[in-house]
């Protein structure tokens, strides 16, 4: 049986103690149950470097907390990325020596890193700024699909 760091509490005199475990009902058990349950499937499903940015947390809310400044920052940060990538998709042009393809493949980063972030965009907008920021060679094609 895990016993870890979420213990079922009472309130005393209006304070939270620590009941004993012979006091524990059979939710306060499930609930001791599916956090480790949790906490063991994030620990599996994490690489070796993952884990150890969380190896120390001890409840699901914990690890999870530690997870999402990791990858999406704080707000702050996430407010600067989405910045520098708006920055980047209104910036967007075909290099002279690009093909479509990792043109395409540029566009389409900047754009789904912006979905991840909580900005999205239109078909209708994103097909316009691509078509837009085709090279001068494109414009015949353009005007075809205008």
């Amino acid at each position: 049986m895990y016993e870890g760091p979420k213990v079922p509490t009472k309130t005393i005199d209006g304070l939270l103690v620590p009941k004993l475990k012979s006091e524990w009902t059979s939710a306060d058990y499930k609930d001791i149950q599916l956090n480790a349950k949790a906490v063991n499937m994030l620990c599996c499903a994490l690489n070796a470097t993952k884990f150890n940015r969380i190896c120390t947390c001890t409840t699901t809310k914990e690890i999870w907390d530690k997870l999402v400044v990791t990858h999406e920052g704080t707000t702050q940060v996430k407010e600067s990325r989405v910045s520098l990538l708006v920055h980047n998709y209104e910036l967007f042009k075909m290099k002279l020596d690009e093909n479509i393809s990792p043109m395409f493949t540029r566009f389409i980063d900047i754009t789904n890193s912006l979905k991840f972030l909580g900005k999205t965009y239109t078909n209708t907008e994103i097909v316009r700024k691509v078509l837009r920021s085709l090279s001068k060679n494109w414009e015949n094609k353009v005007i075809a699909v205008i």
